[in-house]
């Protein structure tokens, strides 16, 4: 069997600059009872052992919520059906220093359909990537196939246990040629002969011991191997088949013990039943091999054709014994040339005559022990660990995309995105695709936005413009309820509103659209308007408790006091801003500057606050705390490539803790541009306009995935980034997002330069 990419593996391994120091394991692991976690506890022992100097990161699967008693070399848990775990991970694995990622892919042990979570995982870095390959299948279903051509494209190397393995994922999956290596089946390294002394071990005596290992479950065949042994004892009365293994646990979660109750009666009913012995148990490795050296005949009687890999078929090759098995796939290969015998599937006549045949043979059974023997010395773990370093060699991570920044220079925005989105009741909620979504209707989030965009579109057609106004504002007008003295936020197409009180979050934003109205308009009935609005929803306003809904009615207050006095709007940001200010100081900690111990959404508009407040009302020292938490988040939200990343929304109320970087909104992007705009305002530091340009890029391409959200021609913007790829929705948040940081920018920029930045940045 080929053991490495192309050719055969041979010699001592020479390892240089291109070999991994560090490596992330990830797969099931020890004392998880299952074929993935030996295997993986395995590999790494043999890499320990064969390389010291090459460090192990052990990323465990769990199962289940309480997880095992993980040794030492668990540095990390991964939770199979939470798919926020894998992203943890993916965050932690990269930062940890390793050099690659070794993963070990079996459909059943990860989360989502077929398995895909890991996916989720392996996008979010760029570390090289060999992925040990444990079934392929030749008849996948589509979810399937979906996830294994997704691995093979992200995977510099693929390794497998079997040419047909290989065969399989090239002209199935796409693979290369050059990216598959063959690297049988690691087997411990142990000595010829010890089958006397492993019998009396087992009190089997000087009975001929044939033997069966593994989870018991129908696929197994072992009810064969039972139909066969009548015609066995004929020949040789004190045969003993033995049958080691548990029974498989979602077979005992879905019958029980059933299924080897039905074996154990079949014996009664054939007669057998003292030749055949069922040892329930799960047995750890060097147990396991106890047993199988114990055994005159090695049997594999599954009943599956396309089985890749069976690591006790391994074992037993390694121990040299006598196997009988059927021709799955990995049997066809390792047995042939005449190293043990190939029965058809479920052929219980021919499994009786060939056992029989061979235990009335010792000298053929021991010119196959010999031959097996001499093949399981090219197998051993210190073997498979070579063979695997030669293969991971100057391995290389995917390739990042280049920023696909738009090029023509512009000095507007487009508004055919407005256009699109607005009807004669207002701005639509979402968007399916281009296609405004008339199902999920409007809400005054999204057009307390627009107003703000509109009060600030000075450059855009003024009869356009006007409309917009009037549009957004009678949505705003309209939402109020003066039954209850607040704002309504969602409405359905056909103009029903949906509640008679919105969030908290929702009266913030319309009272910040408001707050900016009354103080930016150009036209004097609109502000006079909003002023009268505003006042009338002030009591209101001062009763929310919610930070990031405080934070939005600071800053609508902000922008009225900027213009002329209002003693109940300073006297509310006085007591709001204070708060606020105060909230930093009592989460404080050496690693975490911030309000609160979590990161949500809009996470800038919480120091731009700070810093509105601090300046219209001349408190130095709220302006400084509003900075540090801006340069605290700023960092947070710089990728190791300092590129802007924004704190994706999986991080959304976990404590303390690092932010993750998907799914990145383009809320996020705004609220950095304008507070950082609100920096630069009292600092003249030019590092605030470096980090909104930063944030600004990531709209046209400058971000992890290096593809553009934005489009300034049309004033487009899609709804968040993935891994991989954009969310190709384009609502109102997103390209309001979009249209109002392209204002911010705009105002910041040195003139000479705004539109170059702007445009093709």
């Amino acid at each position: 069997m080929s053991m490495a990419v192309s050719g055969q593996f041979s010699g001592v391994l020479d390892k240089d600059q291109s070999t991994p120091r560090r490596i992330a394991l990830i797969g099931n692991a020890l004392p998880r009872r299952c074929g993935i976690a030996t295997f993986t506890t395995d590999i790494f022992t043999a890499f320990r052992n064969r390389f010291p100097d090459i460090e192990i990161d052990i990323w465990a699967m769990n199962d289940r919520p309480d997880g095992y008693d993980y040794p030492a070399e668990v540095v990390g848990t991964i939770d199979q059906d939470d798919r926020v775990s894998y992203s943890i991970a993916a965050q932690a694995i990269t930062a940890s220093g390793v050099d690659m990622i070794w993963l070990q892919h079996e459909y059943g042990i990860f989360g989502g359909s077929a398995g895909e979570h890991i996916l989720y995982l392996l996008d979010q870095t760029d570390l090289p990537l060999a992925t040990h390959v444990h079934t392929v299948l030749s008849d996948p279903d589509p979810d399937q196939r979906r996830v294994m051509e997704r691995l093979v494209a992200r995977s510099a190397r693929l390794i497998v246990m079997s040419t047909l393995g290989r065969d399989l994922l090239i002209s199935h999956y796409g693979a290369r040629p050059d990216q598959v290596a063959v690297i049988p089946h690691g087997i411990p390294d142990r000595s010829f002969g010890e089958t006397a002394t492993m019998k009396a071990r087992f009190g089997f005596g000087n009975r001929p011991v044939i033997l069966t290992f593994g989870l018991l479950s129908p696929g197994k065949g072992i009810d064969t191997m039972i139909a066969a042994m009548p015609t066995i004892v004929a020949a040789q009365p004190d045969a003993l088949y033995v049958v080691l293994g548990a029974t498989h646990p979602n077979l005992v979660a879905h019958e029980g013990e059933a299924y080897r109750d039905r074996l154990i009666a079949q014996t009664e009913k054939l007669g057998v039943s003292d030749n055949v012995r069922f040892i329930d148990a799960f047995v750890e490795t060097d147990e396991l091999l106890d047993y199988i050296a114990a055994a005159d005949i090695y049997v594999t009687p599954y009943l599956n054709p396309a089985q890749v890999t069976s690591g006790t078929l391994a074992y037993a090759v390694g121990l040299g014994k006598v196997v009988v098995s059927t021709p799955y796939v990995h049997a066809r290969e390792l047995l042939a040339d005449g190293v043990g015998e190939l029965v058809p599937f479920g052929d219980s006549a021919a499994f009786a005559d060939i056992i029989s045949g061979l235990l009335s043979d010792p000298a053929r059974m021991a010119t196959l022990a010999a031959r097996t023997y001499a093949l399981g010395r090219t197998m051993i773990w210190p073997r498979l660990a070579e063979a695997s370093l030669a293969a991971f060699s100057g391995l290389a991570g995917p390739k990042i995309a280049a920023p696909k920044v738009s090029s023509p220079i512009m000095r507007t925005i487009g508004t055919a995105a407005i256009t699109r989105m607005t009807d004669d009741t207002g701005m639509f909620q979402h968007s399916r695709l281009g296609v405004p979504d008339r199902a999920h209707g409007y809400c005054i989030d999204d057009n307390a936005r627009a107003l703000i965009w509109a009060v600030r579109a000075t450059g855009v057609e003024p009869e356009k413009r006007a409309k917009w106004l009037a549009t957004y504002s009678g949505f705003i007008d309209g939402a109020w309820n003066p039954a209850l003295a607040t704002f309504r936020n969602f409405m359905a197409f056909d103009r029903r509103w949906l509640e008679d009180r919105g969030s908290d979050d929702s009266v913030g934003r319309t009272m910040w659209a408001l707050g900016v109205t009354a103080a930016e308009s150009d036209d004097a009935s609109l502000r006079e308007w909003a002023m009268g609005l505003y006042e009338q929803a002030l009591p209101t306003a001062a009763k929310i408790e919610s930070i990031h809904a405080r934070a939005f009615i600071i800053l609508g207050g902000a922008a009225v006091l900027a213009k002329s006095e209002h003693r109940f709007t300073r006297q509310l940001l006085e007591r709001f801003a204070g708060e606020l200010a105060s909230l930093v100081a009592a989460e404080r900690r050496p690693d975490w500057a911030w309000f609160e111990i979590v990161l949500a959404y809009d996470n800038c508009r919480l120091p731009e606050a700070l810093i509105a407040a601090g300046r219209v009302l001349d408190r130095k020292d709220w302006v400084q705390t509003g900075l540090a938490t801006l340069d605290w988040i700023a960092e947070k939200q710089t990728s190791e490539r300092g590129h802007f990343r924004p704190v994706g929304h999986e991080s959304f109320g976990r404590e303390y803790a690092e932010p993750l970087p998907f799914d990145q909104q383009p809320l996020e992007a705004w609220a950095t541009i304008d507070a950082c705009a609100a920096a630069l305002s009292v600092t003249n530091d030019a590092k605030w306009r470096d980090r909104a340009l930063s944030a600004w890029r990531w709209y046209l391409g400058d971000n992890d995935v290096g593809v553009p959200l934005g489009d300034p021609a049309t004033g487009e913007c899609f709804d968040g980034l993935h891994p991989t790829c954009v969310n190709r929705n384009r609502g109102a948040e997103s390209i309001l997002s979009f249209q109002l940081a392209a204002q911010a920018m705009a105002a910041i920029m040195p003139r000479e330069n705004r539109a170059l930045h702007l445009a093709a940045a």
